[in-house]
């Protein structure tokens, strides 16, 4: 996993570097982009209290961790257990303790704070022992993956503390997303210069830039410095990316946390007059309207830089391809370590899929760690066979071949009575793909080894992928991944590799499940090339019938893939977790009924 650092202005010559000067008015802020693990208390409160160290070491007046750090994001229903808000609430109190060896930071920690039988996301202020005040998330997100007023009861206060001389409105993740929302009454009504937004924003492609430009919307709006501070780490299927932010009081970017890795991001922030955002008409008519409480917290007046001044560091972004590769290697890493599975065990065909899928994981845990397991029957071609073995060898993961013809055979001997005056069709390639899974299944029993399926996104739409066989696993890293893409990483990893790391057979080839005898995935289903886009207007974006047939699709093929997507839903609620990565993941994002009887 990636380690802790601490960014100063001279670390990466490839980083943009924006200095001030120290007779600015300024604030050192700290920004804790860490690894949290939901339910273990005892670890992130360990980190936590690291962080105040190194934070207090460099002389930071304010350090500020993401939304709900010391229980991990999402806790779901860990927060209908009595007992696990009460311990939460104890390793609050050892922060507070903890702080009390420190005069600098003041420090901004998400928990789940309680009030009788309510509870509520909450983000507590801390220095010197002592607990100044408590931000209560507003705005509770209920779409997609989120599911907060199922648990949260909304705050409904705006406190705005003032930190080194610096007044700080501190609000929470959907908060922000807000143009009406807390930000704008903290800065407006409460006089904030500063707004530290706390999050738990998960991955998906595009969404980094996205959060830039709403950041530095809301900085201009509310003429204050937003710093967003984001967590980083994998969750069952999601993955948090980190890239933290500063923007300054203009909306000017001054500070970017590199994406997927854990750092403490140090900048001297200047603040700028508040004047200007108050004067409008509008601000005016906002202010006065304004019937809520302001709690104005004083926490320190004054703040006196001992160290050199820090400039800030803006870390470059991915480009789109490696970041995509990075959330699945990062998705791998943390559900596997997390889970305390040391290797991961692959079923490989020498397809691209399987292919993608263990070099994934030879990337994010070593390739001592992954074991994989080819699979031949009277239908593997030598090619197959051949590129297997090189992908093993390029990489270096151990390969053993366990053939099943014997058992293939068996299974038809078994089944013939019951078989008896039907032709061979689906069923027996299906037994093909079951013995497979059994397998897999097996050797992760008798060693441990967490077992990853390869389907796509693009299979587990249409159904393409047999239930107990090939979608045996505990984790799916392709799950969110459609075909087309698979191939587009497999070409991007080869040219961070600078040479053929995946055989070039496997990327040329006519995808295949060779469960009969010259089968293709063109047998059964439109190109990736169309199928795709008809997958990611239906699944991702609810287009209707008429809506997709209207973008130049023919309308019978249309109607087949919706009805294949809409009956696959039973396959798809017993696949494994995957590394959530597009808008729309299969899952919490996309929850159907089975039994359905709508058709349009």
């Amino acid at each position: 996993m990636a380690t802790d650092v601490v960014l100063r202005f001279h670390l990466l010559s490839s980083t943009v570097v924006i200095c001030y000067h120290p007779i600015m008015r300024n604030i050192r802020v700290a920004l804790a982009q860490i690894n949290c693990m939901v339910g273990d208390l005892a670890g992130n409160y360990n980190k936590i209290c690291r962080y105040i160290k190194d934070a207090g070491a460099e002389d930071a007046a304010l350090l500020i961790f993401p939304e709900l750090a010391l229980t991990g994001y999402p806790p779901e229903d860990l927060l209908l257990k009595p007992g696990f808000i009460d311990d939460n609430l104890k390793y609050l109190q050892k922060i507070v303790q903890f702080s009390q060896d420190f005069a600098n930071p003041a420090i901004v920690v998400g928990f789940v704070d309680r009030d009788e039988d309510k509870i509520y996301n909450g983000a507590a202020v801390i220095a010197e022992g002592k607990i100044y005040g408590i931000y209560h998330k507003i705005m509770l997100p209920n779409y997609g993956v989120f599911d907060e007023k199922r648990y949260f009861t909304a705050g409904d206060g705006y406190p705005v503390f003032t930190i080194g001389g610096v007044r700080v409105g501190v609000n929470i993740c959907e908060d922000i997303w807000h143009a009406e929302g807390p930000a704008k009454t903290q800065a407006l009504c409460g006089n904030a210069e500063f707004i530290a937004n706390i999050n738990a924003s998960p991955y998906h492609q595009g969404k980094g830039r996205f959060r830039e430009e709403l950041a530095a919307k809301r900085a201009r709006q509310n003429h204050a410095v937003v710093a967003y501070v984001n967590m980083v780490g994998g969750q069952d299927e999601l993955v948090f990316d980190g890239h933290s932010l500063i923007f300054d009081a203009d909306g000017k970017l001054i500070g970017r946390g590199r994406q997927f890795a854990e750092e403490l991001i140090i900048a001297d922030v200047p603040i700028s007059s508040r004047n200007k955002a108050r004067q409008s008409e509008a601000a005016k008519k906002f202010i006065a309207a304004f019937s809520g409480n302001i709690d104005d917290i004083n926490v320190s007046e004054t703040f006196n830089l001992k160290n050199n001044p820090y400039c800030s560091r803006i870390a470059d972004l991915l480009a789109p391809l490696a970041e995509v590769c990075e959330a699945l290697k990062l998705g791998v890493a943390d559900y596997a370590g997390k889970n305390n599975f040391k290797k991961v065990l692959v079923g490989l065909s020498g397809g691209i899929d399987s292919a993608l899928t263990a070099v994934i994981a030879a990337d994010a845990l070593g390739a001592d760690n992954v074991e994989a397991v080819f699979m031949p029957s009277v239908f593997t071609s030598v090619e197959s066979r051949e590129d297997a073995a090189a992908l093993a060898a390029n990489v270096g993961f151990k390969l053993s071949t366990v053939p099943i013809d014997n058992t293939f055979t068996a299974y038809k001997n078994m089944l013939k009575e019951a078989f008896a005056g039907t032709e061979s069709n689906i069923t027996e390639e299906n037994l093909q793909a079951r013995i497979r899974g059994n397998i897999l299944m097996a050797i992760s029993n008798k060693f441990g080894h967490l077992v990853l399926s390869t389907g796509n996104k693009s299979e587990m739409s249409v159904g393409y992928a047999t239930l107990y066989g090939d979608m045996s696993g505990g984790f799916a890293v392709l799950k969110d991944v459609p075909k087309t893409l698979v191939y587009q990483l497999a070409r991007e990893r080869n040219q961070t590799a600078g040479f053929t790391l995946i055989p070039k057979r496997i990327l040329t080839k006519e995808p295949t499940a060779e469960l009969r005898a010259d089968q293709k995935d063109t047998d059964s289903l439109p190109p990736y090339e169309v199928l795709d886009p008809i997958l990611k207007a239906y699944v991702e974006e609810d287009k209707s019938l008429a809506e997709i047939v209207s973008l130049g699709f023919a309308e019978d093929m249309v109607k087949k893939i919706i009805g294949l997507v809409d009956r696959s839903e039973y396959k798809r609620r017993q696949a494994a977790p995957g590394v959530k990565i597009t808008i729309r993941a299969f899952g919490k994002d996309r929850r159907l009924p089975i039994t359905n009887g709508y058709g349009g």
